[in-house]
């Protein structure tokens, strides 16, 4: 009888993970489509922006001076990484993929790194690795506005502006599609223009000048690539944590399913004991 009550008292325990895990499921599809939905609407003014840099940087090469944004160094001494994951767990092994794709990537430069931290997984994780953290970012929430990015833009042009690092790193996942989110490092500065092909490249007339009008642009260019990063790595979260916990459900639901048949049968082998004893008490009795 007490090995009934505990199969009967784990089954409604994993019931109710279950129930948990259902609406966990429901609520990351739900913030996933909104996570789409603003780096979706962002990328008209990623391309346009891109195009647009890449254009003014071919200019500003005919002039003697670089924006330092632009300048390359000859002998990189130092980098930085801004490592962005999630604030919580439960997400499957993203935040271990992009932990482990940064890790491999500071090995393989073998150079001094400064870290910045978005997110408190990737802080846990540069602390517990003894990496030591010049900033940290955390409670952005599922859906961060530019405005809540502008301080991690500020630091790493102010720092590779001042030379104190040599190249900006960023660590993110990127949303490739539902099933599928990839860890990426992706260096943002120094900038690197793409090339424009001659079909789509227009002669503009820039007010009051091109090198103005790239100063102003490629900090703007910078913030945009962080915050744009950002956004994917939170739809990827939240991807990720959804398909996580539809796995946890379907789980918990196949092992409902073999508890019950436990029980069932634990349950007729004890109908089957009582009816035994009690034949054998009539027997007994004639």
């Amino acid at each position: 009888m007490a090995n009934i009550r505990l199969i009967r008292r784990r089954i409604k325990g994993v019931r109710s993970t279950a129930k948990i895990t259902r609406a966990m499921e429901m609520i990351a599809a739900s913030k996933m489509r909104k996570a789409q939905e603003s780096g979706v609407a962002g990328r008209p003014y990623a391309e346009k922006i891109t195009q647009v840099i890449a254009a003014l940087a071919a200019l500003s090469t005919e002039n003697s001076k670089l924006h330092p944004c632009l300048q390359c160094r000859r002998q990189v001494e130092r980098i930085t990484i801004v490592h962005i994951t999630p604030d919580r767990g439960l997400a499957g092994g993203l935040v271990s993929n992009i932990n482990r794709k940064t890790a491999a990537f500071i090995l393989e430069k073998k150079l001094p790194t400064n870290m910045i931290a978005v997110g408190r997984k990737g802080l846990d994780f540069l602390r517990r690795t003894g990496r030591s953290v010049m900033a940290e970012f955390t409670g952005l929430g599922d859906r961060p506005t530019l405005i809540d990015t502008l301080p991690i833009s500020h630091i790493i042009i102010d720092d590779y502006s001042k030379a104190a690092t040599d190249e900006v790193y960023l660590a993110y996942t990127s949303f490739m599609n539902t099933m599928v989110q990839k860890p990426i490092i992706e260096k943002i500065l120094p900038v690197e223009p793409a090339s424009i092909p001659a079909t789509e490249n227009v002669e503009y007339i820039y007010e009051p000048n091109s090198i103005k009008v790239l100063g102003g642009l490629l900090p703007r260019f910078v913030e945009m690539k962080v915050y744009h990063h950002i956004l994917e790595s939170i739809a990827s979260e939240q991807s990720a944590r959804m398909v996580a916990m539809r796995n946890a459900t379907e789980n918990a639901n196949e092992l409902i399913e073999d508890l019950t048949l436990v029980y069932n049968k634990a349950r007729q082998e004890m109908i089957t004991t009582e009816l035994l004893d009690i034949t054998g008490g009539a027997v007994a009795i004639e």
